[in-house]
């Protein structure tokens, strides 16, 4: 009995060496919104390409709706290998990677293809590559999209009218800084946990692209929205560095490409449905407000001067001198 024991130990440690360090066969993709975002498109399109273009020798699972938790929990799963991948909003990201908010400062963007030039030229490249020595595997950008502020309490078309308002906020210092120039009473928080505080009115707003306000029906609670498109926030699809390293270089590939064509999809539904989505909210009986923008970038000069020096004033100018 004591030999068979002992076959049976080494046999399992065989096991569990083989299957930790076996390729990877089915990823698991995770996002935090539901199946009615751009997220889940992107992630149903990198499905699609990635188990067609390896003939199921690869498989993907996507788990949407924070399933597998939210974005930072996300972030920390992925550098120890227990998320293979995820579709992260940029925002979170920079608790572990700072240099990566001057994407956030506001109203650095005023068209999409300003914003994909820099994102997928030398500057959103380098990005990606400098996240290999955070565990993670950067690749590709696609969209979040502009962003829009809404409240439940009254219009807003200058930046006076947003003092006051209790704004949820992504967990991102540069968020904050610029809705505190703006006079807003920025209230940083997850996703998950902003739902509820809308439904409970703890907090009157917050700011999203107009895809999550339809696909999380915030127009229930909301009942005023801004179209200041303040931010442009890109996601990026990404892997943990220790699901990438297991792939063979045909796989590595494989996944490369499809991340990339699966963003380009990512942005171009956006595009498309932009004017549907807010044709929608406006028959939802949302008030919609076309404020004047140079108010809005004056008051937020600021935050420009507090973070060109953490950026980098070469890089900012950069971003914006593309067109």
């Amino acid at each position: 009995m004591k030999k068979i024991a002992a076959v049976l130990s080494v046999v399992f440690l065989f096991l569990v060496l083989a299957a930790s360090s076996a390729p990877a066969s089915d990823i698991k993709l995770a996002h935090v919104v539901n199946e009615n975002d751009a997220f889940h498109v992107c992630a149903l399109k990198f499905k699609e390409l990635v188990e067609g273009g390896s003939k199921g020798e690869l498989t993907v699972t996507i788990y949407p709706n924070a399933k597998l938790g939210d974005e930072r929990n996300l972030l920390e799963s992925m550098r120890m290998g227990v998320v293979d991948s995820a579709i992260i909003t940029g925002g979170p990201i920079i608790n572990f990677m700072p240099k990566f908010g001057v994407f956030d400062l506001p109203f650095l963007f005023t068209t999409p293809e300003q914003a994909y030039k820099v994102l997928d030229g030398e500057i959103g490249r380098g990005m990606l590559a400098d996240m290999d020595a955070l565990g993670w595997k950067g690749l590709a950008y696609g969209e979040r999209g502009f962003r829009n502020l809404t409240n439940s309490k009254k219009p807003v078309t200058v930046p006076d009218d947003m003092k006051g308002l209790k704004i949820r906020l992504m967990q991102n210092p540069v968020y904050v800084d610029s809705f505190k120039a703006l006079g807003a009473n920025a209230v940083p928080m997850a996703w998950t946990e902003a739902l509820t505080a809308l439904q409970q009115g703890t907090i009157d707003g917050q700011e999203n692209p107009l895809n999550v306000i339809v696909s999380f029906n915030l127009f229930e609670s909301q009942k005023h929205l801004a179209l200041t498109r303040h931010a442009y926030a890109p996601n990026v699809i990404m892997m943990s560095k220790r699901t990438w390293d297991k792939l063979s270089p045909e796989h590595q590939k494989l996944v490369q490409e499809s991340a990339q064509a699966a963003a380009e999809h990512n942005r171009a539904y956006d595009n498309e449905k932009e004017a549907e989505w807010l044709q929608f909210l406006k028959d939802k009986g949302m008030e919609v407000t076309e404020p004047d923008l140079s108010l809005f970038r004056e008051a937020v000069k600021p935050v420009y001067e507090k973070y060109e020096e953490q950026f980098g004033k070469e890089l900012v100018e950069a971003i914006l001198a593309v067109k």
